[in-house]
């Protein structure tokens, strides 16, 4: 892997163009369908100089987060493929692309710079202090078609709004999913989610919330859009389908989890309904501890205290 491949993934690059529909929608608004090419150069360039310090920045201060949790270990900087030094360049690099493309496309856009890159960047505090993290991830990519939108006009408008609005609410809920996997690690090192917090069924529930107040919210865009038409109603619907698709798939009950205590189940679901219960040893090894066949949603707590009596025993017998 060469420099420019261990940085791109170190941001996982190809992430970048979750925001960019949303910001390219909101400067052919702004512009009438007719956007300046250097104007639209320009939006790009931030857009990419935000991601990836929001991104890299995330990954240096979790970098011993990361390290700890069997996941994550993995990652770029905690696996030693990216330096700490390096990705702390890298940072300070992309927050003075973000800076330097808002001076190339108007004052306003400069001078609310350092507000845009307070709210990229503090999503890897804020999910340390509260669960609102979630949304606060999600305001860091619903920033970008308001700042599309100051770019070309210069001044802000109910339109961006509402649609950076369905952007926060959008990620939000998707984040609040993907924290789901993590629940038992972040609780024992203190990280805040809306799983650690209420648990996941009730995260999942306020994930379909914030679901729904994205696609409203996109609807309520769309009515303050001039000439778009039969164009809002595809996207509202395709956004819909789109949030109903990824639901049903990651509202089932994951088929690895950790269930406390270093064990981790692993599900086969169909007419056996069988599970395997691990935890992992140094050097990235997974040694398999108990085997089961159960249909109910909880493990038997006899089969729990089975996996950790043999697990403890493996951990003795390594340290012998």
């Amino acid at each position: 892997m060469n420099l420019v491949q261990r940085y791109m993934s170190l941001v996982k690059f190809e992430h970048t163009i979750f925001a960019l529909p949303f910001a390219l929608i909101s400067l052919l608004v702004a512009s009438k369908g007719k956007p300046e090419l250097m104007t639209v150069v320009w939006v790009l360039v931030a857009m990419v100089g935000a991601r990836s310090a929001a991104m890299a920045f995330n990954r240096l201060t979790d970098r011993h987060i990361d390290a700890a949790n069997p996941r994550t270990a993995e990652r770029e900087i905690p696996a030693g493929i990216v330096s700490v030094f390096g990705a702390a360049v890298f940072v300070a690099v992309s927050c003075a692309v973000l800076v330097l493309a808002a001076w190339m496309l108007n004052p306003l856009c400069f001078y609310l710079s350092p507000v845009a890159l307070a709210v990229v960047l503090g999503y890897s505090y804020m999910k340390r202090v509260s669960p609102a993290a979630h949304l606060v991830l999600g305001l860091g990519l619903g920033v970008a078609p308001v700042g599309a939108w100051l770019a070309v006009t210069g001044e802000f408008a109910a339109f961006p709004l509402w649609l950076s609005g369905a952007v926060m609410f959008w990620v939000a809920g998707f984040d609040t999913i993907y924290a789901c996997q993590d629940v038992e690690f972040d609780r024992e090192v203190g990280l805040h989610s809306l799983a650690s917090r209420l648990g996941v069924d009730k995260a999942l529930v306020l994930s379909r919330v914030f679901h729904v107040l994205a696609i409203g919210m996109m609807a309520g865009a769309f009515r303050r859009a001039d000439g778009l038409g039969m164009v809002s109603l595809i996207g509202v619907a395709v956004m819909a389908g789109l949030a109903k698709l990824r639901l049903r798939q990651y509202h089932r009950e994951p088929l690895s989890k950790a269930i406390g205590e270093g064990l981790f189940e692993l599900r086969h679901v169909g007419k056996l309904n069988s599970r395997v219960l691990w935890f992992f040893m140094e050097n990235r090894r997974i040694i398999a501890v108990h085997g089961i066949r159960n249909k109910a949603k909880a493990i038997p707590r006899r089969d729990k205290q089975t996996a950790r009596d043999r697990m403890r025993d493996w951990q003795k017998r390594i340290k012998l």
